[in-house]
């Protein structure tokens, strides 16, 4: 008889509990096949199912030692060197298949789970992170399964939490010292690294400057004039509330798709005016009708060193966010401008996310962010949010640049034109 036959039958005899029958068999097969790894293996395993430990691992590892390859031998050694305590060894026969294979995702389950018994608690939490990384590919996840990465996300989570309160703790002193842009700063490296809060870049549709900071917000310290900005909020705001009283302060939808446009994130405020705008400057143009209905928000806004490009800029707006609204996630147009909010209705309830920092917004306090990094914003409030918006140059221009950032514009806005008109 040969080795394969006797391999199979020794296998339906072990299935069936005639353990000396099998027994038997696989005897046989060695004597014909010396050193037969799987002859070896299932005497193994019959020693196994028997708790005969010290049995179970001399033909485990005999059988290993004849293929050296197979990662499912190295596995039978571990559950052995398990039966018997021997710590280290489960270790080595681990080591062993995961050198094999690194996406051997039960030897690293089997390893994450020795790590947290002998209290090594990076480790596991390192092995733990490889597991559910090898898991988050898989279809259909067994009930077993299932449990056991919920309780390693639970594990993960865990020390992760634990890790950071031991870090926070080390720099609070520090950090609370720190000046507010340094405390900001250094805050996000420690939400991101923790695994808090993820970073976000810039989503130019239009002109990207390259080696721009990707700040969500800016620093005040760019904006000196803010406060002087902020002062005159009062007056800006009954300027607005008298317009809309008087005449409806030509106030249209926000979003304005063009006839035909394919359904998008857009399409729920389309001519809508839950967000809706009355435009003071729109693409450097003056809307003389809001201008003159608000001189004194008009003379704030001209004190300010805004951008001025002929048909981009400047661009102000009273923008408007009815009840129960909500302005999906987006990114801008080019990050050489900063937008400027200055609330002057808020309600409760109305938020404001760039990136991953979300603020509330305060009547009379004034913000400028980097509309290329994502943002959206919501009203939750029964009641209207109005805010005045704005650009200026991203303050990490320098004046120079903005001179080049000019030229260029009206070079490419009459290279269109000449084009226009030779048909070039």
């Amino acid at each position: 008889m040969n080795v394969t036959r006797l391999l199979q039958q020794a296998v339906e005899a072990r299935r069936t509990g005639r353990l000396a029958d099998a027994r038997e068999q696989l005897a046989e097969a060695l004597k014909l096949q010396p050193g037969q790894p799987q002859a070896l293996n299932l005497l193994g395993l019959i020693a196994l199912d028997q708790r005969d430990f010290a049995e179970a691992r001399a033909r485990f590892r005999a059988a290993a030692q004849a293929d050296p390859r197979e990662a499912a031998l190295w596995m039978n050694v571990a559950s052995a060197e398990r039966g018997l305590g021997d710590a280290e060894g489960e270790r080595a026969a681990l080591d062993q298949a995961i050198a094999i294979d690194q996406r051997n995702l039960m030897a690293q389950i089997r390893m994450a789970q020795l790590q947290q018994r002998l209290g090594e608690r990076q480790d596991a939490a390192d092995s733990w992170g490889k597991v559910l990384a090898l898991a988050s590919g898989l279809g259909d996840i067994p009930p077993a399964l299932a449990e056991t990465l919920e309780t390693a996300r639970h594990f993960v989570q865990e020390h992760k939490a634990n890790f950071a309160a031991f870090v926070e703790a080390g720099v609070a002193d520090r950090l609370g010292a720190a000046d507010p842009v340094a405390r900001r700063r250094f805050q996000a490296c420690l939400d991101h690294e923790f695994g808090r809060r993820a970073l976000f870049q810039n989503q130019c549709s239009g002109l990207h400057y390259p080696f721009l900071p990707a700040d969500e917000f800016f620093d005040r310290q760019h904006f000196p004039w803010m406060a002087q900005l902020e002062a005159q909020t009062d007056a800006i705001r009954a300027e607005f509330l008298a317009m809309v009283a008087r005449d409806g302060g030509n106030v249209r939808p926000y979003v304005q798709q063009e006839a035909g446009t394919p359904q998008n994130k857009w399409t729920a405020l389309d001519g809508s005016l839950d967000w809706g705008a009355s435009f003071l400057w729109e693409y450097g143009v003056r809307n003389q009708a809001v201008c003159a209905a608000c001189p004194q928000t008009v003379a704030a806004l001209e004190a300010l060193p805004r951008a001025d490009i002929p048909g981009r800029a400047p661009s102000a707006f009273f923008s408007l966010l009815k009840p129960r609204s909500r302005i999906p996630a987006h990114s801008g147009v080019t990050n050489t401008r900063a937008i400027i909010h200055l609330p002057l209705v808020v309600p409760p309830g109305c938020f404001f996310r760039v990136g991953g920092e979300t603020r509330a917004w305060e009547e009379g306090v004034a913000f400028a962010f980097d509309d290329t990094i994502d943002h959206e914003a919501w009203n939750d409030s029964d009641h209207l949010r109005v805010v005045l918006i704005f650009d200026v140059w991203n303050p990490h221009l320098s004046l120079e640049e903005q001179i080049l950032l000019k030229q260029f514009y009206a070079t490419a806005d009459a290279s269109k034109t000449q084009s226009v008109l030779t048909g070039i």
